[in-house]
């Protein structure tokens, strides 16, 4: 095995750079916070919530753009069935990021979340905040073991190192600076790691263009050269598996702890709609390079490049072209210093997701379900240790699963069609309650699941409209298969009737309980009518600091009117006082000295 110097070289300096940039925003910002009481584990959760608009443009932009961004569009362009009509990534996360800014950022900025899951335990109490965990960590561990996974075929390919190893000290820097500064750490390394996937890849864009194996591509685009049209186009038959994945993107990337992680940072509920608009543009802007260079690997003549005849896509490497063309189409010391803009970037993605899924396990699991009196030295204990352990399976996943990328398709379709419509309910539907929002958890499981997943080999037992099979080679076994196709756009309608369903069985529960249609004894979940639950206090109060509370607030929730949720939260400042309209133009940074 062939160890190339120069390339361990490049990616030792983009990684030293990086930790540096890690353990200097911790160094910075170590005592963030603490003239206004703020509580140092707040601080590693949402930054003091004083993230400007350069750094948190770059780190909410390096939400999306990760390794598995510019790999992925770049592979869709490539690949002769697809064409840059399939690379929806781009248009679909931009869009998303509008859709989050212009409708979410500023009500859950507005109310002082920490977490994306508060609202769901402030509505729906700390059992069914549990629940709709469950998903969200699938969702962030599987995304994290996924691009690692990535990281360790990319760097193979070009450097020529042992995968496992690759992966393992890319996985330790990440978790070490995430450790170390919590969410300052990873918005300044997420500028420089953003800085580099730019400027790595469009360095080696004009070298890939003008080497003498490849075709115009603007007539590839349109025109059937070494493979079909890197343009591509939508068949008929496909339209609404097309339209299913572009909501799947548009929608179901918009209830990531990862997002709100950056929304609930922003020094302001406009600040944050802001950073979500610019995220959309920097979404945009990054993908140009990569769409290139899928277009550049379509247009090329692979027996004339260092490669070989066999062209990527029937070599089962399609997925890895955009280091192919970076180490074959570009001189060396180009192709080294993108592929660190390649590691970079897998970084920006893997350290975000460990830093959402140990925020969410010690507010939500740790302090609010299991140790509400839990100190903020402790909560900070927790959060460490769950990042190298959400860390360390991210990394394990990704060394020992041949299915991670499986894992990772069915958990982000469980974040859409589970966590988007109760996201929708809890902040915009009036009277929601646990019940509905259990019914939904059930139906949109069941209905998405019910699909199958040919990835995972998980066969459907809901054959939906249209449906048919295909015969194809499994990725690791080698062995022809036949799978079920399922080309009606079932995630989406699992979302919708997710939804639905929470609306119609909450409505139903509240109708039969104060009606009397139902004894008052038979609301077990404590959702309509008991009032002085253990269930019911926790939801109303979210006890931070064991405060004996009275009777008077141990009333049902109404959302967004009640003051009696100042337990909730850090600072009271966070709470709306009077009327809906005052509350959406609150924002939590009006005064930071009210104390509990």
């Amino acid at each position: 095995m062939t160890i190339h110097v120069e390339g361990l070289v490049a990616i030792a300096v983009f990684y030293l750079l990086i930790l540096f940039v890690g353990i200097w925003a911790a160094w910075k910002n170590k005592h963030s916070g603490e003239a206004e009481g703020t509580d140092r584990s707040e601080t590693i959760m949402v930054g003091g919530r004083d993230i400007g608009l350069f750094v948190g443009g770059f780190t909410m932009t390096a939400t999306w753009v990760g390794g598995g961004y510019i790999n992925g569009t770049a592979e869709y362009v490539y690949l002769p069935d697809y064409g840059l009509a399939w690379a929806q990534a781009p248009f679909g996360y931009a869009l998303s990021l509008v859709v989050g800014g212009l409708f979410f950022a500023k009500p859950m900025r507005s109310r002082g979340y920490v977490t994306m899951l508060d609202p769901f335990q402030q509505l729906y109490g700390k059992r069914m905040g549990g629940l709709l965990f469950i998903p969200a960590l699938m969702g962030e561990i599987f995304w994290s073991a996924a691009i690692l996974s990535a990281l360790g075929a990319t760097l193979s390919v070009i450097v020529d190192i042992n995968i496992k190893m690759s992966v393992v000290i890319s996985a330790l820097i990440a978790i070490f600076y995430t450790l170390v500064g919590g969410l300052y750490s990873v918005a300044y390394t997420d500028v420089v790691q953003l800085f580099c996937i730019f400027v790595g890849l469009w360095i080696s864009v004009p070298f890939a263009l003008t080497n003498s194996a490849v075709s115009d591509i603007t007539v590839t685009a349109v025109k059937q050269v070494y493979q079909a049209p890197w343009r591509g186009s939508v068949n008929k038959s496909d339209t609404w598996v097309w339209f299913d994945n572009f909501c799947l993107l548009m929608l179901g990337g918009i209830p990531w702890q990862v997002y709100f992680q950056r929304v609930l940072s922003a020094s302001s509920a406009t600040y944050a709609q802001v950073l979500s608009f610019l995220a959309a543009f920097g979404c945009l802007v990054m993908a140009v390079p990569s769409v290139l260079i899928g277009a550049i690997g379509a247009s090329t003549d692979w027996n004339q490049t260092s490669y070989g005849g066999i062209p990527p896509k029937d070599k089962d490497e399609a997925d890895m072209i955009l280091p192919i063309v970076l180490q074959h189409l570009c001189p060396p010391f180009v192709s080294f210093f993108g592929l660190g803009a390649v590691s970079a970037a897998v970084m920006s993605s893997a350290d975000s997701s460990i830093l959402s899924a140990s925020s969410m396990f010690a507010r939500n699991i740790y302090q609010l379900a299991f140790r509400q009196s839990a100190s903020d030295r402790e909560i900070v204990w927790v959060m460490r240790i769950t990042i190298f352990v959400f860390g360390g399976l991210a990394t394990l996943m990704a060394l020992v699963t041949g299915t991670v990328y499986g894992l990772w398709y069915l958990s982000s379709d469980l974040v859409y069609v589970v966590i988007f419509p109760q996201l929708l309910s809890v902040l915009f539907v009036k009277g929601t309650n646990t019940y509905g929002s259990v019914a939904a958890y059930l139906f949109g499981m069941v209905l998405r699941i019910g699909g199958g997943e040919p990835y995972l080999q998980l066969p459907p037992f809901i054959y939906y409209p249209g449906w048919t099979t295909e015969q194809r080679v499994h990725h690791m076994t080698g062995e022809i298969e036949e799978v079920v196709i399922q080309k009606f756009p079932f995630k989406t309608v699992s979302m919708l009737a997710s939804f639905l369903g929470n609306v119609f069985v909450s409505y139903l529960a509240k109708y039969l309980f104060e009606s009397g249609k139902l004894s008052h004894k038979y609301d077990f979940l404590d959702a309509v009518v008991s009032k002085h639950s253990a269930e019911i206090m926790d939801k109303t109060t979210l006890v931070t600091r064991g405060n004996n509370i009275g009777l008077s607030e141990m009333a049902p929730v109404k959302p967004r009117l009640s003051v009696t949720l100042a337990a909730a939260f850090t600072r009271r400042d966070t709470l709306p006082t009077t009327t809906v309209e005052e509350e959406e133009e609150s924002s939590p940074d009006s005064s930071h000295h009210d104390e509990e």
